[in-house]
């Protein structure tokens, strides 16, 4: 793991408290998750948010670190939109500063990013597309709604297997503002706190 990204753990995440009304909204993402542990399955996390260029992507990469920090097997997480725009560029800076390594591998209107939470790792894709891209899941997995947006707005979702609202607040409202790097973290280390939450509860 990279030095910067275990002093964010240890420091601003591992740290933080979480309510138990948001434990009550995490917990059916716990109980999917044990399920196919439970049964020696490969899980699939689909994070889905309606432009797919901040809180999804968010959710995604976190999610894959705190499943590999609590060694959980056969993992596999994505995100998608309502509709494809591009990753927010503040998202991929966040996460540098917090830690991660952000490397961009195709360049246009919608950058291609690869995410990597340590050197040998495989690295996370980043890319902004429809919830039901190639590039995700057909079926087999559990669509989780992290916006209201999204949730309203998707009342069927194909091939998934459950959906569960995860809703946070869009750290977009700060855009433009002096206090626009602040509220990036936050979410960041909201999103951070709540996976690993999530992946610790898991019994192997």
């Amino acid at each position: 793991m990279q030095k910067q990204l275990f002093n964010t753990i240890q420091n601003d995440v591992l740290n933080q408290e979480i309510c138990e009304d948001r434990k009550v909204v995490l917990q059916p993402l716990v109980f999917y998750i044990q399920e196919k542990v439970n049964d020696k399955q490969t899980i699939n996390l689909n994070f889905i948010c309606s432009h797919n260029s901040r809180r999804s992507h968010l959710a995604q990469i976190w999610a894959q670190f705190a499943a590999a920090y609590y060694n959980i097997p056969n993992i596999n997480c994505y995100s998608g939109g309502t509709q494809e725009t591009a990753l927010f560029p503040k998202v991929a800076e966040t996460l540098s500063i917090q830690g991660f390594q952000i490397f961009k591998i195709a360049d246009s209107n919608n950058p291609i990013y690869a995410i990597k939470f340590d050197e040998n790792c495989l690295p996370i894709i980043g890319f902004s597309k429809k919830y039901d891209d190639a590039y995700n899941p057909i079926s087999n997995f559990v669509a989780i709604l992290t916006c209201s947006q999204a949730d309203d707005g998707c009342p069927f979702i194909a091939g998934a297997e459950k959906r569960i609202p995860i809703t946070y607040e869009d750290p977009k409202i700060s855009d433009g503002t002096t206090n626009q790097t602040e509220v990036y973290q936050q979410r960041s280390i909201e999103i951070a706190t709540e996976m690993m939450y999530v992946f610790s509860q898991i019994i192997k």
